[in-house]
């Protein structure tokens, strides 16, 4: 089980954000979520926005520090991207 994060460098709501994922399926990735307490509204397409307060904890909990480049490489790589314009359901 790999789980990836990137540093926690986007703004939104007062906060700074991380994108937490999976590179293997999205059952390893809302199960890892669940784990660090991520709320279920927290999922956007094909990650997890995780708030910077939560990141030293994703870490721990065994997710790999990746660069946002990288982390977008493996989703793609993995089959598991979900572009904004693709319609709902369609994976």
């Amino acid at each position: 089980m790999t789980l990836y994060i990137d540093p926690p460098t986007w703004p939104g709501h007062g906060r700074m954000w991380s994108h937490l994922v999976s590179d293997v399926s999205y059952q390893e990735l809302h199960a890892f979520a669940a784990r660090l307490g991520a709320p279920a509204r927290a999922f956007d397409r094909d990650h997890y926005d995780v708030p910077s307060s939560s990141y030293g904890e994703a870490v721990r909990l065994g997710a790999v520090e990746v660069g946002t480049k990288e982390l977008v490489r493996l989703l793609t790589s993995a089959g598991l991207r979900r572009p904004k314009h693709e319609r709902p359901g369609a994976h």
